[in-house]
């Protein structure tokens, strides 16, 4: 039995969560709504305001729905109620970010600034120069943003440039030593 796929899943106040037919699982919340399609062969079930999810048999590919489908019906629960976000952090000379509108202006040692437009439902601040904070409600998709914008520089081993998570370590090699 999956460890995460057999966990019920508690409904917040506030959030209204449906199953279609074609097990199409919309969650509405306070921050928005989302909705997933969920594999046909895994059934959702929803009474007194728990979700559970099972699977039909013990074949590998329906373990492997099984707790998918449970993390990702939590994930768009939690998106809708509290939102997620991704701290970035700028470190280099010369490196900065600003915004402007829904534009993210990003100069990073390149002989040109890199300008990033925000995708649909994703808000991204600028709360100084060297740090960026990306929002949004879907997890995917905040994270999948965060990393398109960590790929422009991403930290080099030997000083530690670049754009970074924050809280993440980066490695640090010695540099060449000469004779």
């Amino acid at each position: 039995m999956s460890r995460i796929g057999k966990q019920p899943i508690t409904i917040p106040g506030g959030v209204e969560v449906k199953v279609a037919d074609s097990n199409l699982v919309t969650v509405k919340g306070p921050k928005g709504e989302l909705s997933e399609q969920i594999n046909p062969d895994i059934k959702v079930n929803i009474n007194d305001n728990v979700i559970t999810v099972e699977r039909p048999s013990d074949k590998k590919n329906h373990r492997a729905l099984h707790g998918l489908s449970r993390a990702l019906i939590a994930n768009m629960l939690e998106g809708v109620t509290k939102g997620y976000e991704k701290k970035l952090q700028i470190i280099g000379v010369g490196y900065r970010v600003q915004k402007k509108g829904k534009v993210l202006n990003l100069q990073l040692g390149f002989s040109h600034p890199v300008d990033m437009e925000d995708p649909e439902g994703i808000v991204v601040e600028t709360p100084s120069q060297t740090e960026i904070v990306v929002k949004g409600i879907n997890k995917q998709a905040v994270g999948n943003y965060a990393a398109k914008i960590r790929d422009l520089r991403k930290p080099e081993p030997y000083k530690g440039k670049g754009i970074r998570y924050e809280g993440e370590y980066v490695r640090r090699k010695e540099g060449k030593t000469g004779k």
